[in-house]
């Protein structure tokens, strides 16, 4: 069968089993896109109307209607922007985050029940192949908007993250080779202890070349932790450390964690900028001596 049948015919299977093509999605009065959208400001901090319709491809005249709805029902709100007159900065109302807190309980009970049949290696297995789909159809839109993109490591990257740590902290910072043995250590324990279901690591790749990376660990059932962000000099002002860093929250709170923490030193400025924009609070400082020098550890935290 030619591709093109073939991805047609995964899509009618796919939204027939995840139930898109019934009246009401999750069995209620909203459509699939509804939901989404109102996913996505429940997720996002004050965003606009024009970012939303941007981000998630949807007419702005539809969006503008559904948006009116959402106010008149009572689950949006609209507070003007300090930074643009003309647009509003949209939240969701105290009734709208309990309508939306219903609709994603029922979504987790419905894909819950969409794996429970599978074994443990058949849902890894489907876990893998929709992350494929998604790092594929990634990759096509990333090199239309940028030079770079983001995608899952590959044989060799692991390997790779270590070396170019401990070579670029040797050549900016003067660390020593305790600090390329702690980033060994790091990525052996994310190796063996891996959780596909709460924990991630990218790999930043621009014409062909890994450029950075970023991994995301649990810490606990509540707290993720962000560790080892890095981006190759030659690809830095591209927008990749912040775009790592945002890929991270996301998942972190797709993954339900309530909050993010990273460990850093105070010396490592671009890295400090990146985090405190987006928005990151220092919450601790310690003087150490590791690495051959005397630094100022830093923890900083995100609340999701």
């Amino acid at each position: 069968m030619p591709p093109l049948d073939e991805v047609r015919r995964f899509n009618r299977f796919y939204t027939s089993r995840i139930g898109v093509l019934d009246e009401g999605l999750l069995d209620s009065d909203f459509s699939l896109t509804e939901v989404r959208v109102l996913y996505e400001i429940a997720h996002r901090d004050l965003v606009t109307a024009a970012r939303l319709a941007d981000d998630l491809r949807i007419d702005r005249g539809y969006l503008s209607r559904m948006l009116r709805r959402f106010e008149k029902q009572g689950l949006l709100r609209r507070a003007a922007s300090s930074d643009d007159g003309r647009a509003s900065l949209l939240s969701l109302t105290p009734k709208g985050k309990r309508s939306f807190a219903a609709l994603d309980a029922r979504q987790n009970t419905e894909v819950a029940s969409l794996l429970a049949p599978l074994p443990p290696a058949a849902q890894q297995r489907l876990v893998e192949a929709m992350g494929q789909i998604q790092q594929l159809l990634d990759s096509q839109d990333a090199a239309a908007r940028e030079p770079w993109l983001l995608r899952a490591p590959r044989a060799g990257d692991l390997g790779w993250v270590v070396h170019r740590h401990g070579v670029l902290y040797a050549q900016e910072c003067g660390y020593d080779e305790h600090f390329e043995g702690l980033v060994a250590a790091i990525v052996a324990e994310f190796v063996e202890r891996f959780d596909p279901a709460r924990e991630r690591c990218w790999i930043a790749e621009r014409n062909g070349n890994v450029v950075g990376s970023v991994f995301l660990v649990k810490k606990s059932a509540t707290v993720a932790k962000l560790r080892m962000l890095y981006v190759e000099p030659s690809a830095r002002g591209l927008g990749i450390g912040a775009r790592l860093v945002d890929e991270c929250i996301r998942f972190a709170r797709q993954a339900r964690y309530r909050r993010l923490t990273l460990w850093t030193q105070s010396e490592l400025t671009s890295a400090r900028r990146i985090y405190e924009g987006a928005g990151f609070k220092l919450v601790a400082r310690k003087p150490h001596h590791s690495y051959g020098h005397d630094l100022v550890a830093e923890t900083w935290e995100l609340k999701l």
